[in-house]
C-alpha cells in the first residue's frame, strides 16, 4: 500500500504498444514519459533512482515492496545529488521507513524532486510483457489512457538518443572522497585506501559516485572532466591514466565522444565501464546494437574468459557491443552467461580495457573490485 493510503489518486502506466497498467499516484503529480525498463535488483532502489545511466527511463522495480529503508544522503549515486530516472514503477510501497540511516521517506523524496511515480502496479505482469515485447516508451500520469498513449508514442525513441549531454558536468572538478569516507563505519578496515600516487582523468558521461570512490581508494587522484573535453585538454592535465565512465543513451549517438577517444587511445592507459565500454569499442572500430530489454540488476552472471571465474555483477545497460564486429587485436574478455553478449574487452597494444558491468556495485556484490587495482597496475 502507499505511504499515503488514505488518499489514493488513480493513475496509469501506458506503454507505446497500447498496454495499460492501472495503479495510483506516488511521488510527484503530473505526467512523465521515457523508456520503460525493469531491474531485477532486490535492494538499492535509491542507487537505482540516482544512477545517471537511468536518465530518460521509467524504471520498474521487480522486488514486490519498495521504500522499506527510506532515503539518506550518503547513498545517492549522482554527483548532483538528485534522482536521474524520469519515472518510477512499483507494486507495494512500504508505509514506513525503518532504518537508522533513513532521513526521508521514498514518496517524500520523489515528490521533492518532481519524479512522477506509480504504485499498485502488477509489476510481475509488466516485467513479463517487457521481456516478451521489449523495452519501449511509456507514459505515467493521471490523464486518460488514450492521452497517455499519445504521449508515449510522441516521446523520442532511445535509438539514436544522446543523453550524455543531459548528465555530463559543465565544468571539470576534483573528487577526493574514498570508500572509507562513505562507509557506514568509517573505521572499517575492509577496504583501506592506498596512497594516491596516480593521476586519473575521468571522462564523465554520467558517472556514479561509487566509481569515483573506488578509484580514490585504489590510489588515484581523480580529476573529472565533461564528456566534450578535447583530447588535447585531457592530455594537458598530464594524467597517468584515463577512465571512461558509465552513462545513459545510445552510444552510437555520442559521436563526439568516440572521436575524442580515437585521439586518446594508445597515449595513456584506459579503463572503461558500461557506456565507456561501448564507446571504447566504437573508437576501436567495433559496433553496438540495442538489446531487446537490456541487463539491469545486481545479480547478473558474467564469466571471465581468461580465468573461467564467474562474477555476480551489477548492470544497467540497454545497448551492447557486437562481438562479431571487433577488429583483429581486440580481445573479448568477459561474456554474459545468460545470453553470451559482450561484457568486457581488451586492446593490449593500446593499454586499454573495459567492462560492460559495474564493478563498483553500489548497490550490489563486490566481486569485481579487482578491476580498479588492475587499472592502477597498468599505470604503475
Amino acid at each position: 500500500m502507499s505511504a499515503n493510503a488514505t488518499n489514493l489518486e488513480p493513475a496509469y502506466l501506458v506503454l507505446a504498444d497500447g498496454t495499460t497498467f492501472p495503479g495510483h499516484c506516488y511521488g510527484a503529480r503530473g505526467t512523465t514519459t521515457g523508456e520503460a525498463v525493469f531491474t531485477t535488483t532486490m535492494t538499492g532502489y535509491q542507487e537505482v533512482l540516482t544512477d545517471p545511466s537511468y536518465c530518460g527511463q521509467i524504471v520498474t522495480m521487480t522486488a514486490p515492496e519498495i521504500g522499506n529503508v527510506g532515503i539518506n544522503a550518503l547513498d545517492t549515486e549522482s554527483v548532483s545529488g538528485k534522482p536521474q530516472a524520469c519515472g518510477f514503477v512499483l507494486r507495494d510501497a512500504s508505509p514506513i521507513a525503518s532504518s537508522w540511516r533513513s532521513e526521508q521517506t521514498l514518496e517524500a523524496y520523489l515528490a521533492e524532486h518532481g519524479i512522477v511515480a506509480i504504485g499498485g502496479v502488477d509489476t510481475r505482469k509488466l516485467t513479463r510483457h517487457l521481456r516478451d515485447h521489449g523495452a519501449q516508451n511509456a507514459a505515467i500520469g493521471t490523464k486518460s489512457p488514450s492521452e497517455l498513449l499519445r504521449a508515449a508514442r510522441n516521446a523520442p525513441p532511445m535509438n539514436g538518443l544522446d543523453l550524455v549531454k543531459r548528465v555530463t558536468p559543465k565544468e571539470p572538478y576534483t573528487f577526493t572522497e574514498g570508500l572509507g569516507d562513505w562507509c557506514a563505519d568509517p573505521a572499517s578496515p575492509a577496504r583501506p585506501a592506498k596512497a594516491r600516487e596516480h593521476h586519473v582523468v575521468a571522462i564523465d558521461y554520467g558517472v556514479k559516485k561509487n566509481i569515483l570512490r573506488c578509484l580514490v581508494n585504489a590510489g588515484c587522484r581523480v580529476t573529472v572532466v565533461p564528456a566534450t573535453t578535447s583530447a588535447k585538454s585531457i592530455l594537458d592535465l598530464c594524467p597517468d591514466g584515463i577512465f571512461l565512465s558509465n552513462g545513459p543513451g545510445d552510444p552510437s549517438a555520442v559521436g563526439y565522444a568516440v572521436e575524442i577517444l580515437r585521439e586518446l587511445i594508445g597515449k595513456k592507459p584506459i579503463f572503461g565501464i558500461c557506456l565507456g565500454h561501448q564507446l571504447l569499442a566504437l573508437a576501436l572500430g567495433g559496433k553496438t546494437y540495442k538489446l531487446k530489454f537490456g541487463h539491469r540488476g545486481s545479480n547478473q552472471p558474467v564469466k571471465d574468459l581468461a580465468t573461467g571465474r564467474i562474477e555476480i555483477t551489477t548492470q544497467n545497460h540497454g545497448f551492447c557491443v557486437d562481438l562479431t564486429s571487433l577488429p583483429a587485436g581486440i580481445e573479448s574478455t568477459h561474456v554474459h552467461l545468460n545470453d553470451g553478449t559482450s561484457e568486457g574487452l581488451s586492446a593490449k597494444g593500446a593499454r586499454a580495457f573495459s567492462v560492460q558491468y559495474h564493478p563498483e556495485a553500489s548497490a550490489g556484490p563486490h566481486d569485481s573490485f579487482y578491476l580498479f587495482d588492475r587499472f592502477v597496475g597498468m599505470m604503475a
